[in-house]
């Protein structure tokens, strides 16, 4: 039964690759208008969004997402876990109302299609280069500065080991709120691994189903600032864990 889900799993995700390449097939030249003119950048936005309700409409995905409260008007810096590529792809459906940009791992750059869009409308961060990673952080302010919020997965990717079992979170997320003393949005996907696995298990789990979300309370720019670094990344984790914790009592008998 476990080869035959296994199997099923593998055609879904086939699935999935082809609506995703389609998608981004159709929406290039779109993108490439936009990027012509600076000014015309935030429009991408809107199309990333559209993206996300398609892949959402083709891919029989639906979000039960649950919102404790009203989100500012922005910037802020959004910080959730990682336990799938749907978690990148529902964010825009999710948070339509404030343009962000994503902060993530540059070796997305190495995905053909991908890396045209992610390149020039977001920001790769270099993590084995400090320099460069610096430099991204000083990117990351900047756009903040220029009215976009910043979307960052502050695990630095999607955990190897026992997923969605969250990983210790990196600084960069808290340090950015904490200079610009912005508010932070934390987010919780409940269930995205098992409605797609990383690609690369073959036979991981893959379904079209229902997406539990949690966009949790905002954690305000007065309470950023009463926090240390460590004491922002710390409270952070604990909201977005607590929700799988209650979900998957194993997870935490794993501590």
């Amino acid at each position: 039964m476990r080869y035959i889900l296994g199997v099923f799993g593998l055609i879904w995700k086939l699935y999935i690759a082809v609506i995703f390449c389609a998608l981004a097939i159709i929406l290039y030249p779109f993108f490439l208008i936009v990027l012509m003119n600076p000014k015309w950048k935030k429009m991408s936005f809107n199309l990333f969004i559209f993206w996300s309700w398609m892949m959402r409409l083709f891919c029989f995905y639906h979000v039960n997402k649950i919102t404790e409260s009203k989100l500012p008007d922005g910037p802020y810096v959004i910080v959730a876990n990682h336990s799938s590529y749907l978690d990148i792809f529902f964010m825009y459906s999710l948070i339509p109302k404030h343009p962000f940009v994503f902060l993530g791992k540059s070796e997305i750059l190495s995905y053909p299609i991908i890396r045209t869009y992610f390149k020039n409308l977001n920001i790769p961060v270099y993590r084995k280069d400090k320099s460069k990673a610096g430099h991204s952080l000083l990117l990351a302010e900047k756009a903040i500065q220029q009215g976009w919020s910043i979307a960052i997965f502050p695990e630095g990717g999607i955990p190897d080991d026992d997923n969605p079992k969250m990983i210790p979170f990196k600084d960069g997320a808290f340090k950015l709120a904490k200079s610009l003393e912005i508010p932070v949005v934390p987010i919780t996907f409940l269930n995205n691994f098992y409605l797609f696995s990383d690609p690369t298990l073959i036979l991981g789990p893959a379904r079209p189903g229902i997406a539990d979300v949690i966009v949790h309370k905002v954690v305000s720019k007065e309470q950023v600032q009463s926090m240390s670094v460590k004491e922002l990344r710390e409270h952070c984790f604990d909201i977005i864990s607590q929700p799988l914790e209650k979900r998957y009592p194993s997870l935490h008998q794993k501590d």
